[in-house]
């Protein structure tokens, strides 16, 4: 294949930014403290953006901070002089999703990069041409496409025009995450940042004569999920992704943790680069994405309308971070941190930026000084423990739990 598209990792702050830059994400995307529309994040203070900024420019990978909430008047005051300050910053591009802020970003941030929100739904190729000729230099599509709607738009967008679109991840239930659910059941604003995703909540019905009486709607007896979700999962579609034309897939999960950061990079890092040579995707890096924290998987909205899912709005988890690689080396000699305790003796995998996941047994478990130890429990303790390989720094070491 010729054109290779951006593969682009959420980072919500500076420890889940390491991880995608070490899994292979070209490209970053995060918020500052105001203006972005995962206000639950961690997000990155004036200084820790541009500290990000430098990090990742000296690793060749590119920056995209998000400016896609719908400001109200009172949120505009602050706005130029952030804009200004991103710009200064040297961010690669700003994502946006109200017209008023893409004005503000012409006259402020010129130098930056407009990309149009998920948010504006754009669905055909004429929103395409009217945003190019606003200013913008890509939009991000809307989640309820096919992928033949796809391609038609990537055949008949303006020359200079770049195209995004998700590919994995949680979707609201409005998909394109324009919504009143949480504003109307919680006062929290889903398009300013503060959704309260009321779609994962328990429903019953309650009849008007019988207060105090649930009567479930279906599914189990905790109550129903109508208006939930799948995640979307496109790794085993990433050729066809690329043949429709896409400069940059898209991972959600900025509010998701450094361990999901990781691996999910890693997974879709494997599969684009796959895809460019023409061979098929290691079932390996396949299996990866079920050992993340999701939710049942879909193709969203790429092969036609999905089924509703009113299923459990539960994660599945079956697999726990016991550590992270401090340093290891040719013989697999390693001193780790650890986040969450294990035992001498305990079966655990090893996954790495560069490597294929493998399983061992940790039997000779130390302490920092050498000595042998029959359980890591302290979080953060450094510890070391010989593994089967050698790996880079910031791979992480999972162990399998029973409840998910």
């Amino acid at each position: 294949m010729n054109h290779t598209p951006e593969l682009l990792a959420p980072a919500g702050d500076m420890e889940r930014l390491r991880m995608a830059v070490a899994y292979g994400a070209d490209a970053v995307y995060l918020a500052g403290q105001m203006y972005g529309m995962r206000a639950f994040a961690g997000n990155f203070s004036r200084e820790e953006l541009r500290e990000a900024v430098d990090f990742c420019h000296a690793h060749g990978v590119r920056v995209h901070v998000t400016c896609n909430t719908m400001p109200r008047n009172e949120e505009l005051t602050g706005l130029p002089d952030y804009l200004s300050y991103l710009q200064e910053t040297g961010v690669d591009a700003l994502i946006i999703g109200d017209i008023g802020v893409l004005s503000l970003a012409k006259r402020y941030a010129p130098k930056v990069n407009c990309h149009i929100s998920t948010q504006t739904s754009v669905t055909n190729y004429a929103a395409a041409q009217a945003w190019y000729d606003l200013g913008a230099s890509r939009i991000i599509l809307a989640r309820e496409l096919t992928l033949d709607e796809v391609a038609e738009i990537c055949a008949k967008r303006p020359k200079g025009l770049e195209v995004e679109a998700f590919v994995h991840g949680a979707m609201c239930v409005s998909y394109s995450g324009r919504c009143v659910l949480s504003n109307y059941m919680a006062h929290r604003d889903a398009s300013r940042g503060a959704c309260a995703q009321p779609c994962r909540y328990r429903y019953a019905l309650m009849e008007e004569k019988r207060p105090g009486e649930f009567f479930p709607v279906d599914e189990d007896e905790r109550g129903t999920y109508i208006f939930n979700s799948k995640d979307m999962c496109m790794i085993d579609h990433v050729a066809e992704l690329m043949d429709a034309g896409l400069d940059s897939l898209k991972i959600e999960g900025r509010a998701k943790s450094a361990y999901y950061a990781a691996i999910v990079t890693g997974a879709y890092r494997h599969a684009i680069d796959a895809a460019r040579a023409g061979q098929p995707l290691d079932p390996a890096w396949r299996d990866e994405l079920d050992k993340v924290s999701h939710r049942p998987y879909s193709e969203g909205f790429y092969y036609g309308h999905p089924e509703q899912y009113t299923g459990d709005a539960r994660y599945i988890r079956d697999w726990q971070v016991s550590a992270i690689v401090t340093s290891c080396d040719r013989h697999g000699h390693a001193v780790l941190s650890l986040r969450n305790k294990f035992r001498r003796g305990d079966v655990l995998e090893l996954a790495g930026p560069n490597i294929k996941p493998v399983s061992f047994s940790a039997d000779d478990l130390c302490d920092a000084g050498g000595l042998p130890l029959e359980e890591a429990r302290v979080p953060q303790m450094a510890f070391r423990l010989t593994l089967p390989c050698q790996t880079s720094p910031l791979s992480i070491l999972r162990k399998k739990v029973t409840d998910s």
